[in-house]
């Protein structure tokens, strides 16, 4: 049992609390209060955090954490299976090493939860993991949701990765047609689920619209046929990158009800062609016409422990900083589905809070505790 007295609570949708205390047991947010109210007679540890701001944990819906590996090189590299292009039935947390070191980098620049999944070299890569961030706990501690999504890629990785072996796809056509001709082979296996098929039992679950598809697509018509796939065969679609959505608002906001949207990551160079209208006004364009979005790092692409970065960015770039806050909390937590479970401090939720000695957005506050599921994952100093 943890109480964290004496903060300024950023509860991100709710009102701004001075002299509040949080009291967490048994990885959940138990009771919001001032100093007075609180009971703290049987509390294992008392922070005081000396009237500094308390957010939710931060949350980066679109990361290749611990399956990319930092600082090895091939041998840590679990994102991309090369060898086809074609591997539903691949899951991230297989390929997930929970004691990679972007989890504590994840953790210091205040990170509770993130989506990990598959790399873009495959047309369709295999199925998404969402996790807490605890460095230092094995992935069956840490696992939220072990099949989040169905990763799918558009656009030029698959045609580089692929067609410059001789293989298909090389063209966007090409990729869009394995896409159709995958979904209509999963149709009639759910018809008729015998023999069993790993790989059209993960795309019967899209079918079903039991996961979501997270669709790669930089450049705008790549966006398109990902939505025209969606809508195709009735699909849960959740949009990563979005690179070019800023030249394509007006399309957008007629599906902005019926997609999920995840922007970036812009911190990066324009390494790729399909990156070259890479812009910082898209946060805002997207903003302005009532397209709600989360910040994404695609750590290692950028660091994850610079996702407060991007969004600071972002709203140097005109995006409202309120906004921009609740774009890597509670945004975050309703793209991934988890808004009853994270993203905001409210009684009942898991306790990811985060205590910055600034406020994180507004005055580029540095973490100096994280906390993720009700375990401290950073410190700064000790005691606070």
């Amino acid at each position: 049992m943890i109480a964290i007295c004496n903060v300024v609570l950023e509860p991100v949708r709710g009102k701004r609390e001075t002299d509040a205390t949080v009291l967490v047991e048994a990885g959940k947010i138990k009771q919001i209060c001032t100093a007075k109210e609180a009971d703290l007679g049987n509390y294992e540890q008392v922070i005081d955090g000396m009237g500094m701001i308390l957010t939710p944990g931060f949350i980066d819906t679109h990361t290749h954490l611990g399956i990319d590996e930092e600082g090895i090189g091939w041998e840590g590299a679990d994102f991309n299976e090369t060898t086809e292009a074609l591997t539903p039935h691949l899951r991230a947390i297989d390929g997930i090493n929970p004691f990679d070191r972007g989890f504590f980098d994840a953790a210091e620049g205040g990170v509770t939860t993130a989506q990990v999944l598959p790399g873009s070299a495959n047309v369709i890569g295999g199925i998404t993991a969402i996790v807490k961030v605890k460095p230092g706990f094995i992935l069956e501690d840490i696992i939220v949701r072990e099949r989040a999504g169905l990763k799918m890629a558009f656009g030029e990785n698959p045609k580089k990765y692929h067609g410059q072996q001789g293989r298909t796809p090389s063209t966007r056509m090409g990729i869009a047609g394995m896409i159709r001709e995958q979904l209509v082979l999963a149709v009639e296996y759910l018809k008729n689920p015998s023999p069993r098929d790993l790989r059209k039992e993960s795309l019967g679950e899209v079918l079903e619209r039991r996961i979501p598809v997270c669709v790669h697509a930089h450049r705008a018509d790549d966006i398109m046929t990902a939505i025209r796939i969606a809508e195709e065969f009735d699909l849960d679609l959740h949009l990563e990158h979005v690179t070019e959505g800023h030249r394509i608002v007006p399309a957008l906001v007629k599906y902005k009800d019926r997609c999920k949207f995840s922007i970036g990551p812009t911190l990066s160079g324009r390494s790729k062609v399909e990156l070259s209208g890479m812009s910082w006004d898209t946060y805002r364009a997207l903003d302005e016409q009532g397209i709600s979005f989360s910040i994404i790092t695609d750590h290692p692409v950028v660091p994850v422990k610079q996702l407060k970065t991007s969004v600071k960015l972002a709203v140097e770039a005109g995006l409202d900083a309120d906004t921009a806050l609740e774009s890597v909390t509670i945004r975050a937590a309703e793209v991934l589905g988890l808004q009853d479970q994270t993203g905001s401090i409210e009684v009942g939720k898991d306790a990811d809070l985060v205590l910055w000695d600034k406020h994180p957005v507004k005055d580029g506050g540095t973490a100096v505790l994280t906390m993720a599921g009700g375990e401290i994952t950073y410190q700064t100093r000790q005691p606070l």
